[in-house]
């Protein structure tokens, strides 16, 4: 034992695996990672991030072993602190994707929804949420120098809103071969919360058996918790368990440098006596998860007006657009 683990370290200094998985790491065989596997835990950071009971008790094997492999893959992965212009540099392979708007592009910072962030747009029926959606799936299969990421959309429905029909239309709209567009879209209809949660591993399963997925769409994340979980009695129960979601969809993102998208639905503030009552579901667990947020409504002439909420970097402002047979425009057809 004590020599495999020898040789594991030998050609880690000499380099000669580019990608380090779980057999990697000393203490954990074959037999060890189809367990983790087995568990949910597919990579590195699922390891590095377990405490040593909770590996012990799913792999089998003593805290002591356990505490081993978990500091070993926290130093594999370099987990800690690294100056601001080495994260800038771990930026740099940030990807966007066109909403097809080039108002609505400039108001998420000039080229459309970005990967590594959940971006969350909130609104009224008819406010235009899953034609968004709709549209980033189908654009998020353009080349990069086009405002696309070059991959395929998954698209998590809730709401049995997905329409192959509009996707066509789309697809027509920029002149790509709507067959084709449709086919790199991978559908999922969820119909309830822990269905939900579950297709998000799905996705895990799906990149790593080599399908190029760029973009995560969730028309609407915070449908099912909100029938499963009604009055005050399980508000608690419900956000605990959104909080957890939220966390699953961020290091999704971070781990595989994904586009997310989700809309979320809305409620009236009876309290408001002022100005416009439309408030977000899912409080401040979900108004912090959310890299950027943004609402949508109706406006003037049948067009939708979208205002940036919350970002870390863009200021709040508002911008104009139209929804169109081809897709989002900044002009009425």
């Amino acid at each position: 034992m004590a020599k495999e683990e020898e040789d594991k370290e030998e050609k880690r200094k000499e380099g000669k695996k580019e990608e380090v998985g779980l057999t990697d790491v000393p203490g954990i065989g074959p037999g060890i990672a189809a367990k983790l596997e087995n568990a949910g835990v597919y990579d590195l950071m699922g390891l590095a991030v377990m405490s040593p009971a909770v590996l012990a008790d799913t792999a089998g094997v003593g805290e002591a072993v356990a505490r081993k492999a978990i500091q070993a893959a926290r130093n594999m992965l370099k987990l800690g602190f690294v100056s601001g212009d080495e994260f800038a540099k771990n930026r740099e392979n940030v990807n966007n994707v066109t909403t097809g708007s080039v108002n609505l592009n400039n108001l998420l910072g000039g080229k459309g929804i970005e990967t590594k962030a959940i971006t969350e747009a909130y609104g009224a029926y008819g406010s235009g949420k899953t034609q968004l959606g709709l549209c980033l799936a189908v654009n998020v299969q353009l080349p990069k120098e086009q405002g696309g990421a070059n991959g395929k959309a998954v698209f998590i429905d809730t709401e049995g809103t997905f329409r192959p029909s509009r996707i066509r239309q789309i697809a027509e709209g920029i002149g790509a071969n709507s067959e084709k567009v449709l086919k790199n879209i991978l559908v999922a209809r969820a119909f309830n919360s822990d269905h939900q949660i579950l297709l998000l591993d799905k996705v895990g399963e799906l990149i790593r058996d080599g399908e190029p997925i760029k973009l995560v769409i969730i028309d609407s994340l915070t449908a099912h918790f909100r029938a499963e979980f009604t009055g005050r009695g399980q508000l608690a129960d419900r956000q605990h368990k959104l909080n957890k979601y939220l966390h699953s969809l961020m290091k999704l993102a971070e781990q595989y440098n994904l586009a997310i998208y989700v809309t979320n639905q809305v409620m009236a503030n009876p309290a408001m006596m002022f100005g416009d009552p439309t408030t977000p579901v899912g409080g401040n667990i979900l108004g912090h998860a959310s890299t950027y947020r943004v609402y949508l409504r109706r406006g003037k002439q049948g067009s939708r007006v979208a205002k940036m909420i919350d970002s870390p970097n863009l200021p709040e402002n508002e911008c104009q657009f139209w929804l169109t047979e081809k897709g989002l425009k900044d002009e009425e057809e």
